[in-house]
């Protein structure tokens, strides 16, 4: 593939975090993050799901310089972007958090919230045009100039999280990372916040990378979806091949908990029920990190890793045994 047409790529991407209270000479990590590799295209969305604890949110933030990655190379645009001073890129790389009640400061107003962002990269001429600035975007969010002088514990949750949004558009970006935006929410609620993130990438252009452990909202808004598991990138599709033609055992577990609203249809398909918990990240499994939940595993999940492959056309997985599982 021509690595220019991505937006942001990230290559062997490492995390790891050190475990606290680890004895002298033993030092004990968390690998949030191992090595994963994808690109995202110009315009489009890339999902990525998993259970809770997989190192989706981590490899988001890493991505973003959140947090200084352990190992690895982040490009942007074809520029690498791993160590250089970030204010630039954080222009263009903007991030709305999973939970809208933790992630707005209660003694801001939404029009100091939303401004802050204006201020620090110095995007009005005066304070007329920062005004007119915040008002024009929170109205891109379904806000309007009376919630501008409100406090977020005035607003619901729902309205919380569009003046989040709200906060990452005000400097234009080109790449928001969206991290679980919809989980703290109702469900009446989600299905608006997810249209509206996909009408500002309509109006906007902007490029997503959306987090998510409900893979029936991420398969809604993704053009392609990638499944994480303890670390791991185990498989990256299409969305339309990853819900219908998955080859990995645990994405096709996934794919087999999203309800399904035909009652006969319904039931007619099977659950694949995992068995186990999901081992710790500090000391994880050796060889295929899924093989103590997996169904297919043999001596040879235990011993050696599964490479990344291409399964098909832009298919990717990592197993052994792909024959026996589809």
């Amino acid at each position: 593939m021509m690595e220019d047409k991505y937006l942001v790529e990230v290559k062997h991407l490492q995390q790891y975090f050190p475990v606290a209270g680890s004895k002298l000479f033993e030092k004990r990590v968390v690998k949030a993050v191992d090595n994963v590799s994808f690109g995202i295209k110009r315009g489009e969305t890339l999902g990525l799901v998993g259970e809770s604890g997989c190192g989706k949110t981590t490899t988001g933030r890493t991505l973003l310089r959140l947090y200084e990655p352990t190992d690895g190379t982040i490009l942007y645009d074809g520029k690498d972007i791993t160590h250089v001073n970030m204010l630039p890129y954080r222009r263009k790389m903007q991030i709305v958090f999973q939970d809208p009640y933790a992630s707005l400061d209660p003694r801001m107003t939404v029009e100091d919230i939303v401004g802050e962002a204006i201020d620090i990269h110095r995007l009005a001429a005066n304070k007329k045009d920062r005004h007119e600035r915040i008002l024009s975007v929170l109205s891109t969010v379904g806000l309007n100039s009376e919630h501008a002088n409100r406090y977020a514990h005035e607003f619901s949750g729902g309205q919380r999280q569009r003046v989040g949004i709200a906060r990452a558009l005000a400097v234009n970006p080109e790449f928001i990372v969206c991290d679980e935006p919809v989980s703290a929410l109702d469900v009446s609620i989600q299905a608006q916040v997810v249209n509206m993130f996909e009408q500002l990438q309509e109006e906007l252009g902007l490029t997503y990378l959306f987090i998510a452990h409900d893979l029936s909202i991420v398969k809604h808004i993704s053009n392609r979806i990638g499944v994480m598991y303890l670390g791991k990138l185990v498989e990256l599709a299409d969305s339309y091949e990853l819900t219908f033609h998955s080859v990995h055992p645990y994405t096709k577990s996934l794919i087999s908990a999203i309800p399904i609203a035909d009652p006969e249809t319904s039931r007619k398909s099977k659950r694949i029920v995992l068995e186990g918990d999901v081992p710790s990240p500090v000391n994880p499994p050796s060889g295929c990190r899924f093989r103590t939940r997996c169904p297919y595993a043999d001596e040879l999940c235990a011993a050696e890793e599964p490479q990344w492959k291409e399964v098909s056309t832009g298919h990717y997985a990592a197993c052994h045994h792909l024959d026996k599982v589809n």
